[in-house]
């Protein structure tokens, strides 16, 4: 009897063990893939929302590499297009006799882009990433007919816009789809592919304009886009394997949130107008301007009272704020873009106006800056993924891409080719890291259904921040030629002057260089000096951004890779899970 009863005393705590393992290992299964990645308390997922999918790279490299070059040719087309017609402008407006459209075919494209990333990552979580991305390139390739075929300037400019709606497409859409294919630890590699080919083609699409203007007409700056588009519709359709909910057209239109995405980019593109407006075609006091902005930014109140009480699928959902590191990374995101387009922008602008270079030269001396920048970006793209950690990283960037705009404050009014070069790459190798380092921190921070909106607004925030610092960096530089213009009348006379002054003097290269060499120069000293009140503001934003991550947080990046899955039945199980949370 009593070895009888050993036996069992010994057996009951075995049992209780084991017992506690397999709950434990239950446990394990079902949340270890989410902790890893995501803060305690943020992360809600269902493991009914998840797919078990192999990272793409197990698939064979040749997948990888037709996939990734697709995916690379959209974000090339769609920054392309945001400076290709750059150098066309001029000939464009005078073919349509229109000055209203060298102001509106450059910015609507952008305000497009801007207005439109948002809706298109809900879009994707209704539909599918494949099908709305597919609809993307052909919302790209019809607006692109429009402008290449257009009659008249507001063809061009309808078709700017349809073409800067599917721009917004594809690139939030693209990285979404890299967020599916590809694991935390893996993907910082490939978001440094896609910003090589981003900051290629920005820099290349002024010397392609030039090229087809100079060469051939500026219907070809659209005309290029629509073989490739043709080639990319064809290998996303055949190729891209992603989780396809074939939701029903009615029930996934009956699902979207209208009031949500009507407000969103009813606030971005009054905000955007406004800001485009004041100083140029109406003083920044005016009733137009000021009503333009104050709706804008009544709006995004609105929006942000839709997406908290009313939305039951939110565009954005606002959880994605709750932690002060998003909040944190999306302010570095901004600033980011905000500085680094400023460069991209306007550096060959001095280049050409400054300096006296053509078109294709200023591209060829832009290069230093967009091959240090490449190079950066792919370099720091492979550490994350070797090492998982990106915030020092993030932080010396910043730091050195401040560093570098403040040095653009001594570049001189003549050739001086040893700041041309260092002060290029000082810039270029600061801005090259936080083209990924931004987002992974983002995406590190959320739950795993939240990353495709977590980037919709990751792309939306640095449209934006582009589109906010074309605009206010244009105003600083023609404000500045503006206070100069009395001088300039008794320099060079009234009528040169007069091209030369407020909103005229972006587009008055051509004068300044017909002008007699004593009076070029005087003109040239003043663009100088203008340019040089712009880049101190880019300075002050980049110092804010590098205040601003002190408070991103970093976590640990997983080399599993679970594929969310999209739909409606998704997005109604994902809404029970936040109700059973709360």
């Amino acid at each position: 009897m009593t070895g009888s009863s050993n036996t069992e005393n010994k057996s009951k705590p075995n049992d209780d063990v084991n017992s506690i393992l397999g709950k434990a290992d239950i446990i394990i299964r079902n949340v270890a893939p989410v902790r890893s990645i995501s803060e305690p308390g943020i992360n809600n997922t269902s493991p009914s929302d998840l797919i078990g999918v192999q990272d793409l790279e197990k698939e064979g490299k040749t997948k990888v590499v037709i996939i990734m070059s697709t995916l690379c040719l959209c974000v090339f087309l769609a920054a392309l297009d945001q400076t290709i017609i750059a150098t066309a402008l001029p000939v464009i407006a005078e073919h349509f006799h229109s000055s209203a459209t060298y102001t509106w075919i450059g910015s609507v494209y952008l305000l497009a882009t801007s207005a439109s990333a948002t809706s298109w990552g809900k879009f994707s979580d209704i539909w599918g990433r494949k099908p709305i991305l597919l609809l993307a390139v052909s919302f790209f390739f019809i607006g692109s007919l429009l402008c290449a075929i257009s009659s008249n300037s507001s063809m061009i400019i309808a078709g700017r816009a349809v073409q800067g709606a599917g721009g917004g497409g594809l690139l939030t859409l693209v990285s979404i789809c890299i967020s599916d294919l590809f694991s935390m630890r893996t993907r910082p590699k490939y978001f440094g592919v896609i910003g090589i080919v981003w900051a290629f083609a920005s820099s290349i699409g002024p010397v392609i304009g030039g090229a087809f203007t100079q060469r051939v007409s500026w219907r070809w700056c659209f005309y290029i886009n629509l073989p490739i588009t043709g080639i990319c519709f064809v290998i996303l359709l055949s190729y891209l394997q992603i989780h396809n909910p074939r939701t029903p057209l009615l029930e996934g239109l009956a699902a979207v949130d209208w009031l949500g995405c009507t407000a969103s980019i009813g606030g971005t593109v009054m905000l955007l107008i406004g800001l485009e407006f004041g100083g140029i075609k109406f003083p920044w006091s005016s009733a137009t301007v000021v009503c333009l902005v104050i709706s804008g930014v009544v709006m995004a109140g609105i929006f942000v009272i839709v997406e908290w009480k009313i939305a039951k699928y939110p565009v954005l959902p606002l959880r994605i704020f709750r932690h002060k590191s998003n909040i944190a990374t999306l302010g570095v995101n901004f600033t980011h873009g905000f500085s680094f387009i400023s460069a991209a922008y306007y550096l060959p602008f001095y280049f050409q106006v400054v300096l006296g270079a053509t078109p294709l030269l200023s591209g060829l001396y832009f290069l230093i800056f967009s091959v240090s920048l490449s190079f950066t970006s792919l370099l720091v793209g492979a550490m994350i993924s070797t090492t998982g950690r990106y915030l020092g990283i993030l932080r010396i960037g910043l730091v050195l891409m401040t560093l570098g705009i403040g040095l653009l404050i001594d570049l001189p009014d003549h050739i001086s080719w040893p700041r041309v070069v260092l002060y290029q790459l000082v810039t270029g190798i600061g801005a090259g890291p936080n083209f990924q380092a931004p987002i992974i921190a983002l995406q590190a921070m959320v739950a795993p259904r939240d990353i495709a909106m977590a980037t919709a607004t990751y792309v939306f925030v640095r449209s934006l921040a582009i589109s906010m610092s074309i605009v206010i960096g244009g105003v600083i530089f023609q404000n500045g030629m503006q206070s100069r213009l009395p001088q300039l009348v008794q320099d060079i006379g009234s009528s040169a002057a007069s091209s030369l002054s407020g909103s005229s003097a972006g587009a008055s290269v051509g004068v300044v260089e017909s002008l007699a060499p004593a009076k070029g120069r005087i003109a040239r000293h003043a663009y100088w000096a203008s340019m040089r009140n712009m880049w101190t503001v880019y300075v002050a934003v980049g110092a804010a951004g590098i205040i601003m991550s002190i408070f991103i947080t970093e976590k640990s990046l997983s080399k599993h890779h679970e594929e969310m899955k999209t739909g409606l039945r998704s997005l109604e199980q994902r809404k029970a899970v936040d109700k059973d949370i709360e």
